[in-house]
């Protein structure tokens, strides 16, 4: 049951990612997402077997089930149609984590504020939390291609920007390695933002 609960969690919090990835940048001038037919919270649109289903089950079963971690299809967007050109890519970027932000917050303070007799329905409520807040805080790591560097990218100095986006090339193999051995420094982030919403 935990297992499959949590790959449903993931998956839907990662179309409601990039959604709203696809929103913000049609609301900021791009319809590209609208007319790849990307703009709508149907799973259908956005899942990929590996990134979605595979990846997902294999992480979990590896450590045990103290890791879950997957993607949906990035949704497309045109960065020169949007009508902010410095600052829309990091705001169409911004907007994904965002989303699941305000989706750990939601269920986050449902927990909070409402005590619950049944255990099982507030552990399923705290795997929400907590998956949103791994997919928050992972996408803001400032590693192309994640959205994390897309973010900052406004904000450095040319050359600095220049270097980043060389980067991208490598972009697979960078956030590889960081799953396999920089996960643990964001970890105690997501601990303190769990703690944080939910109040333990």
């Amino acid at each position: 049951m935990g297992i499959i609960f949590s790959l449903i969690v993931i998956l839907l919090s990662a179309v409601i990612h990039e959604y709203m990835h696809g929103w913000m940048a049609d609301h900021l001038g791009d319809p590209t997402a609208k007319y790849e037919g990307r703009l709508t919270l149907n799973p259908a649109a956005h899942i990929d077997l590996w990134g979605s289903i595979i990846m997902p089950a294999l992480i979990y079963f590896a450590t045990g089930g103290g890791l879950i971690f997957g993607y949906a299809k990035p949704v497309p967007f045109n960065p020169y149609n949007l009508r902010d050109q410095k600052y829309g890519p990091a705001k169409v970027a911004a907007a994904g984590p965002l989303a699941n932000f305000i989706v750990a917050l939601f269920f986050g303070l449902i927990l909070r504020f409402y005590q619950m007799d049944n255990l099982s329905l507030t552990s399923l409520l705290a795997i929400i939390v907590q998956i949103n807040l791994v997919l928050m805080i992972f996408n803001l790591v400032p590693i192309p291609p994640l959205d994390g560097s897309k973010v900052i990218l406004p904000f450095l100095p040319f050359n600095w920007q220049l270097k980043l986006a060389n980067l991208e090339r490598y972009g697979f193999t960078l956030v590889l390695i960081f799953i396999l051995f920089g996960f643990p420094l964001i970890i105690p982030i997501i601990n303190f933002l769990f703690n944080l919403i939910v109040g333990t």
